[in-house]
């Protein structure tokens, strides 16, 4: 494993990071037990991942919690979310106190090394800065919390318009960050400014159903076509990734986006997420693998890097 400094935190974390969200959730999503997901959770420990993510609405802080009490808790980053939004309105901050005491017992540990608050809309920011951020400061310093992050809704700010005021604010740690082959628009904005500010970053979508189920990135090429993205035209509308796979370039479409993004310059941890055993070292390879050749980088910048509307989900 390698590792790195998160931002200006003095953390040391694996630039591979076990996300305990997404469509798996440890597997418990698809029916796998929470010992099973607790499994998942040693397993990825074992193989060098120090920065664990999860969230109270993922229902995996549980299975984090009994992971982390069979490893050394101290060679570990925790890091939870609680959402600025719960049922269709916005928190009442108070909340966010009461929810921070749930995800430490559930987490089983005194101290979150990253709080986040959760899937901030920019039309939320500013509530979010004016009335959660105090609470937020306040649970630092009773040292509940070590570190203060905040995540975008990448499903629907595709241009990370939050993210773009949130970078500039000297108040937040960590961001989390939406990137991909499909989206690579947090180049221009996002990671430049969280490098300036030395803000560590983390990385989200690397790898979802587009980059990872062939017929779904056939359905999104098709559509960007369909849409005026004409320089996709060119690429084989059955398998259009196929380019990068050959020898002295990656092994399989998944490898290649994990390899792209890993190496884009600002990013400090690139996030997997998985409830199958066998894709743990899988993953991890594939993120500390080598840039992907030069001219396939300059090829996936020319066809994609233009392109707002997509998360790759």
């Amino acid at each position: 494993m390698e590792y790195t400094e998160l931002g200006r935190t003095g953390l040391q974390i694996s630039v591979a990071g076990l996300g305990c969200g997404g469509h798996s959730r440890l597997g418990l999503a698809h029916g796998r037990s929470e010992n099973e997901a607790a499994d998942v959770v040693r397993c990825a420990v074992d193989h060098g991942v120090n920065l664990i993510d999860t969230a109270r609405y993922y229902g995996t802080e549980a299975a984090v919690g009994a992971a982390a009490r069979d490893r050394n808790r101290a060679s570990l980053v925790l890091c939870t979310k609680i959402p600025i939004r719960r049922e269709g309105g916005l928190i009442d901050p108070d909340r966010i106190r009461s929810d921070l005491e749930e995800s430490l017992k559930q987490l089983k540990t005194d101290v979150v090394d990253v709080l986040y608050l959760h899937g901030v809309a920019e039309t939320d920011y500013a509530f979010a800065v004016s009335e959660c951020l105090p609470v937020m400061e306040g649970l630092r310093q009773s040292g509940k919390v070590r570190f203060i992050g905040v995540t975008e809704s990448f499903s629907v700010d595709q241009t990370h318009a939050m993210l773009t005021r949130a970078t500039r604010d000297p108040c937040w740690d960590v961001v989390m960050v939406g990137f991909n082959i499909l989206n690579q628009t947090a180049r221009q904005t996002i990671l430049p400014q969280a490098r300036e500010g030395r803000i560590g970053t983390t990385l989200m979508f690397a790898v979802r159903r587009a980059l990872s189920r062939p017929a779904a990135l056939r359905d999104v090429v098709r559509r960007l076509v369909s849409q005026g993205h004409d320089q996709l035209a060119e690429l084989d509308p059955d398998n259009p990734l196929d380019f990068l796979l050959r020898p002295g370039g990656a092994a399989t479409v998944t490898e290649a986006a994990y390899r792209f993004c890993r190496h884009e310059p600002g990013v400090d941890c690139v996030l997997f997420g998985t409830g199958n055993l066998d894709h743990i070292p899988e993953n991890i390879a594939s993120i500390l693998g080598p840039p992907l050749p030069t001219e396939d980088t300059a090829r996936l910048r020319e066809l994609f890097g233009s392109i707002d509307s997509e998360s790759g989900n």
